[in-house]
């Protein structure tokens, strides 16, 4: 039989050994352990451009100075922010210095990064889709204009093809280089039965062609008609 008092030793034993991995182990403490290895790969991302990325409107934060008792400041918008340096390092209580595109820094610990890292800051322009089709269309009209001023029409109807407006006895090739293609074409009877080609816009234009040149521009509504009672 175990004596009381022998009992007793070994369960004040065993909770200084759970004491001793839980402060070991806790979250408050490992950016003070980090090895050489570690801080190499921390290290890795000096240099290195990241987007905020804000989740239900809130984005990721940063403190002012590498404390953990810093004033803290939200990036609540879509922008790029740079890492440019990593602090604290001889002290093994690293921190990420940022800077934002306004020339405002701020710090960000290693942990509170990797927390962030594909939620709120992610390693990708998020509005890289928006740019690029902006960027498309730019590039597309500034070669559309240049194709017209380089054809031999009068100054007024190139003022009006730059911008985009149909000018009858332009041809269907012609018009698609000045309007675009559309949305929807058919092709009808006129009322004296010729062959007409309707071509609708978007913006509500119908432009109509007769022998593959345009003869009248209709304008309609794009709203759906009320149902009828």
């Amino acid at each position: 039989m175990t004596h009381p008092s022998t009992t007793k030793k070994l369960v004040f034993a065993g909770w200084l050994f759970a004491l001793s991995l839980l402060i070991f182990y806790s979250p408050s403490w490992p950016s003070h352990h980090y090895t050489a290895k570690q801080m190499e790969a921390l290290a890795s991302r000096v240099g290195q451009t990241f987007w905020s990325q804000p989740v239900d409107g809130k984005g990721p934060s940063f403190g002012t100075t590498p404390a953990a008792n810093a004033k803290l400041f939200r990036v609540d918008a879509v922008e790029a922010f740079q890492i440019t340096a990593l602090v604290g390092q001889a002290a093994k209580n690293p921190y990420y210095k940022i800077k934002r595109e306004n020339g405002q820094e701020g710090y960000i610990s290693p942990e509170q990064f990797l927390e962030s890292l594909n939620l709120t800051i992610v390693t990708t322009d998020p509005a890289a889709d928006d740019k690029r089709r902006i960027a498309e269309a730019e590039d597309a009209d500034k070669k559309r204009i240049e194709w017209i001023k380089a054809q031999p029409w009068s100054p007024a109807i190139k003022e009006a093809a730059i911008k985009k407006q149909p000018i009858p006895g332009l041809t269907t090739s012609e018009i698609k280089n000045v309007l675009g293609a559309p949305s929807r074409i058919t092709k009808v009877r006129g009322p004296i039965k010729a062959a007409e080609e309707h071509w609708f816009y978007p913006n509500g234009s119908v432009l109509i062609f007769h022998n593959n040149l345009l003869s009248k521009v209709e304008r309609r509504d794009n709203k759906p008609s009320a149902p009828a009672n």
